[in-house]
């Protein structure tokens, strides 16, 4: 199944299933980091730093991560 499938099924649950899903992958992802996984990161700010015009401004970052907070914290009930 493809991410876009995915999405698409996920669309279809109610809110309280999609943020029960969306916890549930968030915990997938708070597990310690393998060293590959970290040197694929360094990599990555490494490719930044040679060309910081493939970067995203830290308002369109700061601004997604709020409406990411604010979803998250909808599906928490707070």
């Amino acid at each position: 199944m493809s991410a876009e499938e995915i999405l698409e099924q996920f669309r279809l649950l109610s809110v309280d299933e999609q943020c029960d899903v969306a916890r549930r992958i968030a915990d997938e992802f708070e597990q310690e980091l393998t060293p590959e996984q970290v040197a694929k990161l360094e990599e990555r700010a490494d490719r930044l730093r040679r060309h910081p015009e493939n970067g995203i401004p830290w308002e369109q970052v700061r601004a997604e991560l709020k409406d990411r907070l604010e979803k998250r914290r909808a599906c928490r009930g707070e």
